[in-house]
């Protein structure tokens, strides 16, 4: 990991950069993965939930090039509530807390700077979260995964339960893959 990557818990004040930083992801990092159609419907499932910002358990990570210039280069982070993707516009969210004795904590919303993208940043969100998780008593997590997402997800000890579409109204089909692991 480079040395100059550093985190810190997101707050109300970034959700503006952390839109801005989903939306261009989302379209770039996806767009050899999905067809027109689906990168159009994908925000439909991805984006913001601000949830996560106000449970602190989202964080964004940020380059320090120098002491004045930081520049966020990722986000992400975990879930305690139920829902396990989508952001505050996704149907079907569900917000009950989680049991940290019988649930899976989620892995949620991550989302890297294409320019930034294979150095480390999902991997580093992902020890990041998995640790906070652990720290709150949970001891096994799961995700929602894009096609995107399978081969660091799996490189980070997670594995494929199950392989489902998100559709939208009009019937475009986005594939997830709901992953898990336990520590």
């Amino acid at each position: 990991m480079d040395k100059n990557f550093s985190y810190r818990k997101a707050t109300v004040d970034d959700i503006d950069d952390i839109r801005a930083l989903m939306d261009l992801a989302i379209i770039e990092l996806q767009k050899a993965y999905l067809d027109e159609d689906q990168l159009n419907a994908a925000h439909q499932f991805m984006g913001i939930d601000t949830q996560l910002i106000e449970d602190g358990t989202y964080f964004i990570i940020l380059h320090n090039q120098s002491l004045e210039d930081e520049k966020i280069v990722g986000c992400g982070g975990w879930g305690k509530r139920a829902t396990l993707y989508g952001g505050n516009h996704t149907k079907g969210r569900n917000d009950q807390l989680l049991d940290p004795d019988h649930d899976r904590a989620r892995i949620r919303a991550m989302y890297c700077h294409p320019d930034w993208a294979r150095r480390g940043i999902g991997r580093y969100i992902i020890e990041i979260s998995e640790k906070a998780a652990q720290d709150e008593g949970f001891s096994k997590m799961t995700l929602g995964s894009t096609l995107a997402g399978l081969g660091l997800y799996k490189a980070c000890g997670y594995h494929v339960v199950e392989n489902e579409f998100d559709e939208t109204e009009d019937g475009i089909k986005i594939p997830v893959f709901r992953m898990e692991k336990d520590f």
